[in-house]
């Protein structure tokens, strides 16, 4: 008899960002801007046949009380030259960047992110951010920014267009609109775009490229963003990194596809998650609790205290207990960090942690906000992450190693073999675009 196919898993690699993930002090970790870092990573993904390499993008430095945030003095390159520069150097990994729709124009990015697919051969993604952030605003000639009223994490359609989420709407069908105005025998035809947010007409420069539209890419959780992914994109990155959370988080995503026209398999569901690998489990649960100690170093756990609080903690302890007073969800002590949200409530949790657990501040916030979501030795993990595969829980995950760029070495090769002999993820490229490695089909032309 033969045995029945299992699902098989999509992975991608993380290039490790300026956050509480990336151990910074251990010496095997290298530099965030040379692109031996990049090259180092993707090459390493690539040998696992992972389906693609993403980066993330950040538009200012961070501050906080005023300065420069400790975690992002290094910076980020540019995200489309990097992986310009990538596809010269890896064959079949997809190349997915970050780019916010905010502060950039539909012609230029459209062009740029098919360039991209051309010299990639078919190989390039868009993850679509947006931002309400004054602060970031102010590094752009607009000099400001759009309110969050006007900020869309849902691709356009009849549905959407009633919803806060205007521009990032329109701007992915423009740019899908100038994708399409060459037709599949390289004929380019005009177009005339005439929407709430752009009024645009021309001829678009560059020919239909391999994949026909990158792959779009979105990150969210909130009910507009699971809306976003169930319209029109092809991936959605996500938290959720525990079984039951990923399970009805992926139930109620793919039911929402239907209305769209869609079927299940055209939406990719992939969390975010790290691993920690040991010879044992013990080993690795030891190995997990000292990276933790590493990310949440007395400094950064006031740090992470003051983006909840909104005040000035440093004259507490970091071994102490957390403050009395309450957070003042007004402050502006912590500038261009993703917002907390209901920060009281936030710290109402962190409070009866810390007294059901008799947690210091430091504790807390390793307790809290501890990124380790596999750890165990390569075979546990193998098996945890197909258990969330083959129970609808994921469709895949994208990983986030904590160290620059050698951090992703072990994974690829002592868990993506035990996942191949398993029969949960390919041996071998199938495919030459990312499209192909995704199992998406490639968006019909218009003739």
């Amino acid at each position: 008899m033969t045995a029945p196919t299992r699902k098989q898993m999509h992975l991608a690699a993380h290039f490790p960002g300026v956050n509480n993930t990336t151990v910074w002090t251990d010496p095997r970790s290298k530099s965030q801007i040379e692109f031996s870092s990049f090259e180092h990573l993707a090459r390493t993904a690539e040998r696992g046949r992972f389906d693609f390499f993403f980066l993330a993008e950040g538009l200012r430095l961070r501050e906080h009380k005023g300065r420069i945030h400790d975690l992002d003095v290094v910076g980020r390159p540019e995200s489309l030259t990097v992986l310009s520069a990538l596809a010269a150097v890896t064959d079949r990994l997809g190349l997915a960047a970050t780019v916010n729709a905010t502060f950039n124009e539909p012609y230029e990015l459209a062009r740029r992110l098919a360039t991209l697919d051309h010299l990639s051969d078919g190989r390039a993604a868009w993850n679509v951010v947006t931002s309400s952030d004054a602060f970031t605003g102010e590094n752009f000639r607009r000099g400001g920014y759009l309110d969050r009223a006007d900020l869309p994490r849902a691709l356009g359609s009849a549905r959407t267009r009633g919803t806060p989420y205007t521009r990032a709407a329109e701007f992915v069908a423009t740019a899908r609109e100038l994708w399409d105005t060459w037709t599949p025998d390289g004929t380019p035809r005009p177009f005339r775009h005439q929407g709430q947010h752009f009024t645009i007409e021309g001829e678009f420069t560059v020919p239909r490229s391999p994949q026909g539209h990158p792959v779009v890419i979105q990150a969210g959780d909130s009910p507009e963003g699971r809306e976003f992914a169930a319209s029109a994109a092809d991936v959605i990155f996500t938290r959720h990194g525990t079984l039951e959370a990923g399970r009805t988080f992926y139930t109620d995503v793919k039911a929402r596809l239907a209305k769209y026209g869609r079927q299940p398999e055209d939406l990719k569901i992939m969390p975010g998650v790290t691993f920690v690998l040991g010879d044992s489990d013990g080993e690795a649960q030891e190995s997990a609790a000292e990276i933790r100690r590493q990310q949440i170093s007395p400094q950064n756990a006031i740090l992470a205290l003051e983006q909840v609080w909104g005040r000035d903690l440093s004259s507490y302890d970091p071994d102490g207990p957390l403050p009395e007073i309450d957070p003042d969800p007004d402050s502006g002590l912590v500038q261009g960090r993703v917002r907390i949200g209901d920060q009281l409530a936030v710290a109402a949790r962190w409070r009866a942690l810390s007294e059901a657990k008799g947690l210091s501040i430091r504790q807390t916030v390793i307790e809290t906000t501890g990124r380790q979501s596999f750890i165990g030795r390569p075979e546990t993990v193998a098996s945890e992450l197909i258990e969330f595969v083959s129970t609808d829980a994921a469709d895949g995950f994208i990983l986030v190693p904590h160290l620059t760029p050698g951090g992703l070495d072990e994974f690829v090769d002592r868990v993506v073999p035990l996942l191949q002999e398993r029969g949960a993820f390919r041996s071998e490229y199938t495919g030459l675009t990312l499209r192909s490695h995704l199992g998406l089909a490639d968006p019909v032309g218009k003739d």
